[in-house]
């Protein structure tokens, strides 16, 4: 089995994402779907499993996966598909193999991150790489037989560089934007309102993703609860 994918333990509430409308409701009814799969499948409908998140970094895609898994309590196998890629370029399609087989045997969310590193557009020029070909094509056949107890979401950050055919494979297409001023206050508003009001006070980075909104939020805090400490003991400062 490849080094480059870890079963992912952290655990993450639905209640804890923060998405605009346009990603939380195609997510709901795909966590609905899933959910009553069983009462779809006796009337041979097909269930929506394979979800493809795309959009800007550090907006909330690995966040999303995490959730879903938690949410079903499945485990999570996260997999960085460029480090398969730049390592075991020979061994590629084996690997792939052995981590859909994983989800065969148990029910699991396979969530492949840089997903782009392996669904380049194909091409049938000169420089094109003979192997890419086949690792698409074989990757292509995984997908297809793909199990419904078990979850494939794919995330990149450069959706265009996807081979149509194998974006046509993933029934749900997510895009994940930097949230706006709004959304970005509603973000500062839920993470500040743990700490006392006098650790509170911070000038809001704005257009920027919520990861980096959230680390300039701890920052701040941090920064907020140190100055009082050296307030009030003057004698803890470090340089003087």
């Amino acid at each position: 089995m490849s080094t480059s994918h870890f079963i992912e333990r952290t655990k993450v509430s639905l209640s804890e994402l923060v998405l605009p409308a346009e990603v939380a409701l195609p997510l709901e009814a795909f966590l609905q779907e899933y959910q009553f799969k069983e009462e779809l499948l006796k009337y041979q409908l097909a269930v929506n499993n394979k979800l493809l998140l795309f959009g800007a970094t550090g907006c909330g895609k690995t966040m999303t996966a995490k959730a879903i898994a938690t949410h079903f309590n499945k485990k999570l196998i996260v997999v960085n598909l460029a480090a398969i890629v730049s390592s075991k370029l020979g061994e590629t399609t084996k690997n792939l193999e052995e981590l859909f087989k994983e989800v065969q045997y148990e029910s699991a969310v396979l969530f492949l991150d840089e997903f782009d590193s392996l669904g380049q557009l194909r091409s049938f020029d000169a420089k094109d790489n003979s192997e890419m070909k086949r690792v698409v094509n074989a990757l292509l056949q995984l997908i297809d037989y793909f199990p419904t107890k078990s979850i494939l979401i794919a995330a990149t950050n450069q959706v265009d560089l996807i081979d149509p055919a194998l974006r046509r494979r993933f029934e749900v297409h997510l895009e994940y934007r930097n949230p706006n001023e709004a959304e970005l206050d509603g973000f500062y508003d839920q993470l500040l309102a743990k700490y006392p009001l006098e650790y509170q006070q911070l000038e809001r980075k704005y257009q920027c993703s919520y990861a980096t909104a959230a680390q300039h939020c701890y920052t701040g805090v941090k920064k907020n609860i140190i100055q009082q400490k050296l307030r009030e003991n003057e004698n803890l400062t470090i340089f003087k």
